[in-house]
């Protein structure tokens, strides 16, 4: 691995290509852990599952509390997409990205990644590509966020059905 200055005095983790890269562990939520700390494993940046296998193991993830990984998991979904569901794969990530910020305290944040995520997805709710409940997902979505600053969230509605 590379390392390239980012700030003066400090090295950055970098891959062969120059893109940075964070060698320290994380927590369940994403968040990185100072060095020599044990973290909870992460998705392979590298990692392409078929959209079925990709749906299955996010939502499986998002149902463990681990909605950052979910994200990781619909990102590379959505990265090796070529066809006009782009934009859906994005919004499913930004989904659990939305509900990454919610778990972290972060109300403000998922609000504003929720909402981009219903507004990107709730095109495909007639076609719903590879059985997504696109419909329920977006109503999941928008009451999530009304919900939002009210108090606690329940458990079970940070886990939503991405296979119908």
């Amino acid at each position: 691995m590379n390392t390239a200055p980012d700030v003066p005095g400090t090295a950055r983790d970098r891959d062969a290509a120059g893109r940075a890269r964070n060698s320290r562990p994380r927590d369940g939520l994403g968040r990185p852990l100072p060095h020599g700390l044990p973290g909870v494993p992460t998705t392979p940046e590298d990692l392409v599952l078929p959209p079925d296998e990709a749906l299955r193991e996010a939502e499986s993830l998002l149902a463990a509390g681990r909605p950052f990984h979910a994200h990781e998991v619909l990102e590379g979904a959505w990265k090796a997409c070529d066809d006009d569901t782009r934009e859906l794969w994005k919004g499913l990530a930004q989904l659990a990205v939305g509900v990454t910020h919610l778990r972290r305290g972060n109300e403000v944040g998922a609000v504003r990644l929720l909402t981009r995520a219903a507004d990107r997805i709730e095109p495909y709710a007639e076609s719903s590509p590879h059985r997504i409940p696109v419909a329920a997902l977006t109503a999941w979505a928008r009451a999530l966020i009304a919900r939002i600053g009210s108090g606690p969230v329940p458990e079970e509605l940070l886990a939503p059905r991405l296979i119908g």
